[in-house]
């Protein structure tokens, strides 16, 4: 998990980030933001040792508006295909 403060180069600085969640290899994240209008997106990240392990955008998902924050969980979890899984343990 990132520290606080910390913004990917693709969400906007006035986007909240309310939920972060890595894969067991800790090298993909999706993070799931909410926006001052209301709405809510995702995005998914990859941090690989070639570049210094700093999070790097994967796809453009985040420009995708959802109103609901469920909403927006749900196409994260059909998006990206290692998420449920690792929603599911940390769940457990």
């Amino acid at each position: 998990m990132r520290g606080k403060g910390w913004v990917s180069r693709r969400l906007d600085k006035s986007w909240l980030v309310f939920d972060s969640v890595e894969n067991d290899e800790h090298d993909r994240c999706v993070d799931l933001f909410s926006r001052p209008d209301g709405t809510f997106g995702f995005e998914e990240f990859r941090r690989d040792v070639e570049d210094a392990g700093v999070w790097t955008p994967v796809h453009y998902y985040s420009g995708i508006i959802y109103a609901a924050q469920r909403d927006a969980l749900d196409a994260a979890t059909r998006a990206v295909a290692w998420l449920s899984d690792a929603l599911q343990r940390r769940a457990g």
